[in-house]
C-alpha cells in the first residue's frame, strides 16, 4: 500500500497521493526527499544576515551543492559527520539504508546536506521533521533537529545556510511554526535567524530510557555550528 500523507497540496505536491521515487538518472540512488522542493525558496523572507548573499541555489562557492539527503551519502562521510555532534554508533550500511527507506516513506523527514563535490563529502546537514497535530485545523507542526557542520568548513556562513533552508521549507511546505532545542550558548544563534524564546514556555524535559530498541531512538536535538 502507498504511504497517504494527510496535508494539503503544497508547492504542486500532492501528500495525498503516493509518494514519488526520485533518483538519479540510470541509478537507484536515491534522493530522501523531491530536491526540487528545494529550488523555489526565498531566502529574501529571512531575517538572517548573510554576508556575502548566499542561498541553496548559490551556496557561495562552485563545488558545494545544497541538496536532500542521498543513499550514497553513507560513503559520502555522512554519519561521520554527525558524530561531530552526538554518538551515532556502529551503523552498518544495511542499517542507513533501512532507516532511510523508513524515512522516505513516512515522507516526513527532511534531511538535507551541503556537499564538497570536489571531494565527494558531506560537509553540513540539519533534518527537519514534520508532526502532524490535530490542534490548529490539524496543522503540521516543524522541528529542527541534528544541525552540524564539518569542523573545517567553519567560517563560511554553513550554520545559517542550512538552517535558513529547512527553516523556509518548513514554511514552504505549510507548517504553523517550526521549534528546536538548543544549548543556551547557541541562543544568539538562532535568534539570528528569526527563532525566539515563549517567555514561560522555553523549558526542555526530557526521559532518556536505559533500553531502547534498535531503529527506534530518537536523540534530542542538539547543534555544532560554531
Amino acid at each position: 500500500m502507498p504511504h497517504i500523507i494527510d496535508s494539503e497540496n503544497v508547492l504542486g505536491v500532492n501528500f495525498r497521493e503516493e509518494i514519488p521515487q526520485y533518483t538519479t538518472m540510470g541509478s537507484t540512488d536515491q534522493y530522501l526527499y523531491d530536491p526540487s522542493l528545494l529550488n523555489s525558496l526565498d531566502f529574501r523572507k529571512s531575517p538572517a544576515i548573510l554576508k556575502p548573499f548566499i542561498t541553496a541555489a548559490d551556496p557561495g562557492e562552485p563545488w558545494m551543492k545544497v541538496r536532500p539527503l542521498r543513499e550514497s551519502d553513507y560513503d559520502k562521510g555522512f554519519l561521520q559527520l554527525l558524530s561531530q555532534l552526538t554518538a551515532v554508533g556502529n551503523v552498518s550500511r544495511v542499517d542507513f539504508l533501512r532507516t532511510f527507506a523508513g524515512m522516505k516513506a513516512r515522507g516526513d523527514y527532511f534531511v538535507t546536506v551541503i556537499e564538497d563535490t570536489r571531494k565527494q563529502l558531506i560537509i553540513g546537514a540539519a533534518t527537519l521533521v514534520i508532526e502532524h497535530k490535530f490542534i490548529h485545523d490539524c496543522g503540521l507542526k516543524a522541528r529542527l533537529e541534528d544541525v552540524v557542520v564539518n569542523d573545517t568548513y567553519r567560517g563560511k556562513q554553513l550554520g545559517k545556510l542550512i538552517t535558513v533552508t529547512v527553516t523556509l521549507l518548513a514554511q514552504e511546505l505549510g507548517c504553523y511554526k517550526m521549534a528546536l532545542e538548543c544549548k543556551d550558548k547557541l541562543i544568539p544563534f538562532y535568534a539570528s535567524l528569526g527563532y525566539v524564546l515563549e517567555p514561560g514556555n522555553s523549558n526542555m524535559m526530557q526521559i532518556r530510557y536505559e533500553t531502547v530498541k534498535k531503529n527506534n531512538t530518537n536523540g534530542a536535538h542538539n547543534t555544532n555550528i560554531s
